[in-house]
């Protein structure tokens, strides 16, 4: 061990255990890194109005940006085991800053794809759910799944409690104040980073909180080469109906909640003559309330069949979506209220059984299999954010959008509740 590197941290073995204060900095560092994702979907309007561009011109912006969060994250793991935690946290944090600074001087399309679209979308995609499950997986032993819990709503209520500041900042002061301040926003976390994340227990001179004296958990090891294991698991379970089952579920559920509610509902809310800020606060209500619900959903995971909580998870989305175009209007009725609140509920209650079920059916290939079943879900995402805001181009409203969505997630229902239980999983997974 090296103990230039573990004195800072001796004095906080009489305090909290180190794993908490890793688990504290990197949920900062994914509440603002998914909060910078969903700005663009608050400044639709003002780009819009500003530049002319179409709907579905920035949509494709914001579509890129969410295919690569999704396609970097396979192996943003791998970038951590090679360069380590802070390096790539770091980095990824300058390319978010880089990326919001740089739109004030935009004038061009393809400007706002490269900035908010590369940069952001690099930046965030290093900080997804592999952050979380590297984390979780090197620092804890006891409590894993609580933590793992916290951080993965962390990444999707930040996305949703920063939209009311954006908005009002946008309608104040204009859509390059917003940019700014998260860039300057990004770049103060930084410093977090590199002062309180290590990367391994063993770094600092402790065991991974929980874990037995001897415990391999925590302990420095040589990097794997996990960008290779990626693509070999990937070649592995493409040839496996069960991914195919849940990765096209996965990729409904991003289109429906990302791609279209995430990136549209601002701008939807607002053409029914509902203040843009009112809309984005709307969402914050999501984000308060995904969090009880994925906690709610882990509970539930470890005690009912996953396969039939994504079948409710799913149906019930759907229906939601079906009744949305009749809730809008210049004001918040009760019915919207209603469905806000439960569409937080279901906003990423998908994860845990989804997580469960990879786990289940690919064994210890189960982590990098979710990665890459969580790619599908950003390549739905960006496709919806794209196709809704063509809808919306076309059409001049976005009611086709809502009926599409909430039909998929039938399909996603259906293929749900194909997936095989335990008897079966040999046979039609490979395993």
């Amino acid at each position: 061990m090296d103990g230039a590197s573990a004195a800072p941290w001796g004095r906080a073995r009489r305090g909290p255990h180190p794993a908490w204060i890793v688990a504290a900095v990197g949920f900062v560092a994914l509440l603002g890194a998914a909060g910078f994702r969903s700005v663009p979907g608050v400044l639709m309007d003002p780009l819009h109005q500003e530049f002319g561009w179409s709907h579905g011109t920035i949509g494709a912006a914001v579509s890129v940006n969410v295919l690569l969060y999704g396609l970097i994250s396979p192996f943003a793991a791998a970038l951590m085991d090679r360069f380590g935690i802070r390096r790539v946290v770091a980095c990824a944090l300058v390319l978010i800053a880089a990326g919001a600074g740089l739109t004030v001087f935009m004038t061009r399309p393809w400007q706002l794809m490269a900035t908010w679209g590369l940069l952001v979308g690099v930046g965030v995609g290093s900080m997804s759910m592999p952050f979380v499950a590297t984390i979780t997986g090197r620092w804890f032993v006891k409590q894993r799944g609580l933590v793992t819990g916290v951080l993965t709503a962390a990444g999707a209520t930040g996305q949703l409690i920063f939209l009311p500041l954006i908005a009002s900042l946008a309608r104040d002061h204009g859509w390059r104040t917003p940019s700014i301040v998260v860039s300057v926003a990004a770049l103060a976390v930084v410093p977090l980073v590199l002062l309180f994340i290590r990367d391994f227990p063993s770094d600092v001179g402790v065991r991974a909180y929980g874990a037995e004296p001897g415990s391999a958990v925590g302990v420095r090891t040589a990097a794997p080469g996990g960008a290779a294991r990626a693509l070999t698991v990937l070649t592995a379970i493409v040839r496996k109906p069960v991914f195919w089952m849940l990765a096209g579920g996965f990729a409904i559920c991003g289109a429906s909640t990302n791609g279209l509610i995430g990136t549209h509902f601002v701008s939807a809310a607002h053409d029914h003559g509902m203040p843009a800020t009112t809309a984005a606060g709307l969402l914050a209500v999501v984000g308060a309330f995904d969090v009880a619900g994925t906690i709610a959903s882990g509970w539930l995971t470890d005690r009912l069949d996953s396969r039939y909580l994504l079948v409710a998870y799913y149906t019930l989305r759907g229906v939601s979506l079906l009744f949305l175009p009749v809730l809008f209007g210049p004001d918040v009725q009760p019915s919207m209220w209603a469905f806000i609140i439960f569409y937080g509920l279901d906003w990423i209650a998908t994860v845990p059984p989804t997580v469960a079920l990879c786990r289940k059916h690919f064994g210890e290939d189960g982590p990098v299999a979710f990665g890459w079943v969580f790619a599908s879900h950003q390549i739905g995402s960006a496709l919806a954010a794209f196709g809704a805001g063509v809808i919306r181009d076309v059409q001049g409203s976005y009611t086709t959008a809502w009926f599409v969505a909430g039909a998929l997630c039938g399909l996603a229902a259906l293929l749900s509740a194909a997936i095989p239980a335990d008897r079966k999983a040999r046979a039609i997974a490979g395993s």
